[in-house]
This record gives structure tokens, C-alpha cells and sequence, in this order.
């Protein structure tokens, strides 16, 4: 009897490895494949994009208050393990029962293709590498599996008078030995050799197709009809430890559906601006080039930002006036809403007032004095002060229909989040962090305060249960961008909690805590830290 199971257990185990090296040998293929076709035809890609869109909103916001800008890669860890478990479980089930297992590499198959060919903009033919890829698969599946029967199965049909054997078939002819399991190791050998090989291929193909980040260094701009307005000094208060007031590219957040950067030819790109309009209008990006361009500096904030989270950052963009284009299409009586759709099919209710008054809303071009990077929507993205990204900041933008709320929604308030979207007032506390210890004595604290298109007018500090005290604020470049601010207090050793509100022209932001969802995160932003 145990040398039955030993037998068992050692013939799962490689049936379960064939499984693993199989779908190896499926994405591989397809990424080679897929190389020669565009980013949608990757499987992973459509996989991941298709679990992203069924997202419910407590799970995406999980997601992002637990990983923050590494959301995405921990989807891919999290698919990763989940494949391999999938695919091991396959190979269990095809060296049991061969048909069974078949149909569960069909079935998966078409879980891909489907969500392959549902991608925005995806054609039939981006299917062709994902059924390329379950092709090789099975058939390296089915090799492996044959393998695993022959290696295991006994010499003979007495052990242990069980009939051991007869939990494993062999295609050989009645009466042939056993073969070695080295027969086994070789064909998983080479199943990860040419999957390696494949995968390998179709990053350095796919690499050497891609030109567009070549042509965004080489991209050059006119001067802006517009500058940005001199940043006056004193924008910094002089505490170690709060971020700088221009995030620099590579810092910047990142928050999006996009698994894969689109890749966008700036020499094919369009915009469209449609619907409830007298004037349909189309430009490309030299149109853009040849108008007049502004510049200015503008916060950004992601409405998953939790109290006291990063998901924020301030820039300065290049780019033409919304307000402009729309001038352009002369928007129809009724028109309330702008829906603006991005290349990858992600969609953005922009209230239309908004886009119209004197904000400095913008399709931008530029970021920080160099072209957009891919990851922050190149070549084109929207830009506009005072509302949360989900409503407004559509990256790699290709669609502007005009349109009203009663009739057209967008990707996040089809998931339970409100349509408009504009910013909460909010401070930071930056200096001390969370369970920082420091020197007591005299100290200064520090952090940021936002309320973009409204201004900050003041913000309040409050050390463990004293008196709110005024902090002193930085100089403001303009009622678009956040401020920082500052205080000196004593402290005497021991633990301390911090405390910070900010005031627009309102008033003071509101004390109440709520959640992300679905309008923001709002509270009293409290430090734990303690002094020495």
C-alpha cells in the first residue's frame, strides 16, 4: 500500500509540473505572437483588464490603500499564483482523465479569447496569439502527460498485490518497460526552454517594433502663447522630511485601469469632439503643436486618496485650453457633461461648465518640461484644477462627447462612484510620519494643504489635546496648486499625537470621516509619534 502511494504521489506531482510548464508554454507563445500585433492581443494583459473592469469598488479601493501605486504589479503576483495553481490543477485532471482535462484547457482558452477580443478597440484578429498559444500548450501538454505515464508506471503488476499500475495508463505497447523519468524531464526540459525562449523572443521583438518612446525623446515644443507664472519664493517651508512642491515625473502617482501603457503614434493620434454639438471637431497632434499652448502648474489628486495618503502630486503641464475646442464645437442647449474616452476604452464624466469657465483645463502635452511619459498618458491626457482624476484626468485621450449626465455614464460612477467629483479640502501632516520618534525640545512640524481652485487661506495644528494653534503657511502660487505649511513647537519626551485642518474661503475642512467611496476621503488627518 505505500508504495502506492509513493507511486501516486510521485505521478500527480509531475502531472501537475507538465500542467505548469504547459501554460508556461501558452503565454510564451502568445507573447511571441503577440509581438507582431497590438498590446491587446497579450493574454495577461486582457486577463487582468478584464478583472480590473469587474473590480467592485470596496476591492479596487482594498487594493490601493493596501498597495498604493504598486496595485497593479500585486494583480500580477496574485494572477501569477493563480495560474500556476490553475495550471496544476489541469495537469492533474488530463493525467487522470485526458478528455477532462482537454476541456478544461478549451474552457480557459476561451475565458482568454473573450477577454482578448473585448478589449477596447481589439479586433478578431488580436485572438490569433492566445489560440496559437492554447494550441502549443495542449500539445505539449499531451506529450508531458504521455511522458508521465510511461516514467511511473511499474515493472511489474504485483507490488504490494494492489495493482498499483492501475492508476497509471501507458501508450506504449503492451508489454514495452517503463522508461526512465528522465524521459519526463527532458520533454518538461524542453517545454521550458522553448516557453523561456518564446517569451523571451517576443519582449525583444515586441521592444524593437516599439519606436513611440523613441519618438517622445526626440518630441520637441514651441514656447507657450502662455508661460506658467513665476513660482514666487517661499512656496517651500524649511522642514526636512515635507515632499517637494514640484513632483518630479518619476514620483508623480500613478493611478489608472491600463495593466499594459498604451503605445500611441503621435503621428495617427486624433481627438474627436462630438455629440450634442453644432461644430464636430477633429485635431491631430500637430494641431495641437500649432496652437496656442499655455502653461501652468496644477495638483492633481486621485478621490482614493485616503485622509493623510500620497495619491497626490503637483506639476507643471503644457498643453491647449479645453475651453477652446469646445468654443470650437459650440455645444448644443441641454449639453451638460463631457465624456472623454481613452484609447484603452477607460471613460471620464467631466461636468461641461467645468471645462468651460476660466480654470485652466487643459488636454496637456507636457509634463515637468518634457513630453507626457507613457505611464502618465503620452501623448495626450486631460488636465483639469479642482476635480478627482476618475472624473476628469483621462490619460491617452482620443474621444471628447459632449453629452449630458441623464444619458451617458462613465467607468467609475458604473461602479457606485458620484458623477462630479470635485476636491475636499485637505491637510497633510508630513513631519513627524506615523510612529516617528523624535528629539524633544524644540521641533518643527510640517506638511502639505490642498482645496484646488478654491485655495487654502489657513491651516490649524493641534499637539495631543492643546489649543488648535496657526501654522505658518508657504508662499501660494495659485489657488490650482497646494501649499505647504509649517510650525515650530515643544515637546516633551514621551508619546504625542498630531493633528492638522485646513480652511479655504468656505470655511474649515469638515471633521466627519468618510470613506474613498464614493466621493472621497474626508477627516482630520492624526500622527502617532513619539519624543526622546
Amino acid at each position: 500500500m505505500k508504495a502506492v502511494k509513493n507511486f501516486l504521489l510521485r505521478a500527480s506531482t509531475l502531472a501537475m509540473l507538465a500542467g505548469i510548464l504547459a501554460a508556461g508554454l501558452v503565454l510564451g507563445v502568445a507573447e511571441l505572437v503577440g509581438s507582431f500585433f497590438t498590446s491587446r492581443s497579450a493574454p495577461l494583459i486582457a486577463l487582468g483588464s478584464t478583472f480590473i473592469d469587474f473590480t467592485p469598488p470596496w476591492l479596487k479601493d482594498f487594493a490601493i490603500d493596501t498597495f498604493g501605486t504598486n496595485d497593479k504589479l500585486a494583480l500580477f503576483v496574485g494572477m501569477g499564483v493563480t495560474i500556476v495553481a490553475l495550471a496544476a490543477l489541469l495537469g492533474y485532471v488530463a493525467w487522470r482523465t485526458w478528455v477532462l482535462g482537454v476541456a478544461g484547457v478549451l474552457l480557459l482558452g476561451v475565458v482568454i479569447v473573450a477577454a482578448v477580443v473585448s478589449r477596447a478597440g481589439a479586433s478578431p484578429f488580436d485572438a490569433l496569439p492566445s489560440v496559437l498559444g492554447t494550441v502549443a500548450g495542449l500539445a505539449a501538454l499531451r506529450w508531458m502527460i504521455r511522458k508521465v505515464h510511461a516514467s511511473t508506471a511499474p515493472k511489474t503488476q504485483h507490488d504490494d498485490g494492489e495493482g498499483a499500475n492501475s492508476h497509471a495508463r501507458t501508450d506504449a505497447a503492451d508489454g514495452e518497460p517503463a522508461t526512465s523519468r528522465r524521459s519526463f524531464f527532458a520533454a518538461a526540459g524542453v517545454t521550458a526552454v522553448v516557453a523561456a525562449v518564446a517569451a523571451t523572443g517576443g519582449a525583444v521583438i515586441g521592444g524593437v517594433r516599439n519606436t513611440v518612446n523613441v519618438v517622445r525623446e526626440k518630441l520637441t515644443f514651441p514656447s507657450p502663447a502662455s508661460a506658467a507664472p513665476p513660482v514666487p519664493e517661499g512656496v517651500e517651508v524649511d522642514v526636512d522630511g515635507v515632499v517637494p512642491w514640484v513632483t518630479p515625473n518619476e514620483d508623480f502617482y500613478r493611478i489608472d485601469t491600463a495593466l499594459s501603457i498604451p503605445q500611441v503614434d503621435v503621428d495617427t493620434w486624433e481627438l474627436r469632439i462630438h455629440g450634442m454639438v453644432e461644430e464636430e471637431v477633429t485635431i491631430n497632434f500637430q494641431d495641437l503643436l500649432d496652437s496656442e499652448l499655455i502653461e501652468r502648474h496644477i495638483t492633481l489628486t486621485c478621490v482614493s486618496n485616503p485622509v493623510g495618503g500620497d495619491l497626490i502630486g503637483n506639476a507643471k503641464w503644457l498643453g491647449f485650453p479645453i475651453r477652446e475646442l469646445l468654443a470650437q464645437a459650440k455645444p448644443q442647449e441641454g449639453a451638460d457633461m463631457v465624456l472623454s474616452t481613452s484609447t484603452d476604452g477607460f471613460s471620464a464624466s467631466t461636468p461641461l461648465p467645468i471645462l468651460q469657465d476660466d480654470r485652466d483645463a487643459i488636454l496637456a502635452i507636457a509634463m515637468n518640461d518634457e513630453p507626457l511619459p507613457l505611464e502618465h498618458g503620452y501623448p495626450v491626457r486631460m488636465v483639469v484644477p479642482g476635480l478627482y482624476g476618475y472624473v476628469s484626468a483621462t490619460k491617452w485621450v482620443v474621444d471628447l462627447e459632449v453629452t449630458r449626465f441623464a444619458d451617458q455614464t462613465a467607468y467609475w460612477t458604473n461602479r457606485g462612484w458620484s458623477e462630479k467629483g470635485p476636491i475636499k479640502t485637505m491637510a497633510r501632516v508630513e513631519v513627524p510620519r506615523s510612529f516617528e520618534q523624535m528629539a524633544a525640545g524644540t521641533v518643527m512640524v510640517g506638511g502639505s494643504a490642498w482645496a484646488q481652485h478654491r485655495g487654502v487661506e489657513k491651516v490649524e495644528v493641534q499637539i495631543d489635546d492643546d489649543d488648535w494653534q496657526e501654522a505658518t503657511l508657504a508662499a501660494e502660487a495659485s489657488v490650482d496648486t497646494w501649499r505647504q505649511w509649517s510650525l515650530e513647537t515643544e515637546l516633551e519626551p514621551g508619546s504625542h499625537r498630531i493633528r492638522a485642518r485646513a480652511y479655504d474661503p468656505e470655511g474649515v475642512q469638515t471633521e466627519q470621516r468618510a470613506d474613498t467611496v464614493p466621493n472621497g476621503a474626508s477627516g482630520w488627518p492624526s500622527v502617532q509619534f513619539s519624543a526622546e
